[in-house]
């Protein structure tokens, strides 16, 4: 399961309406390979769900899709939204990374 922080769907609904994507546009967040440390999080709007995809929603709505192959890598991870003094952005809180680089934004397992 992922789980995503209000802070972190508060965002996702701000940017989808700045954006200009429809009510049918839902969250993609998978895992690529590359960053330093070996995979990445991949974040974008999508407007397609597959079997091979599973939709999580939160509380005001905001569905969030991931595939199985990613979910692998998610499993437990919450999605959180900072806009403090050192850095705005997405975060990924997630127990399955033995190591991250100090951006954030890739780890390994």
């Amino acid at each position: 399961m992922l789980n995503v922080s209000e802070k972190a769907q508060n965002r996702i609904v701000e940017l989808k309406k700045a954006e200009g994507h429809t009510d049918n546009h839902n969250l993609r967040v998978s895992v690529k390979g590359g960053g330093c440390s070996g995979l990445m999080y991949d974040l974008a709007f999508d407007d397609q769900i597959t079997d091979k995809d599973d939709v999580f929603e939160g509380a005001n709505g905001v569905k969030v899709i991931v595939d199985k192959k990613s979910l692998f890598y998610l499993l437990d991870t919450t999605l959180d939204f900072s806009d403090g003094l050192n850095g705005k952005g997405f975060q990924f809180v997630n127990p399955n990374a033995t190591r991250t680089c100090g951006c954030g934004e890739s780890f390994a397992v």
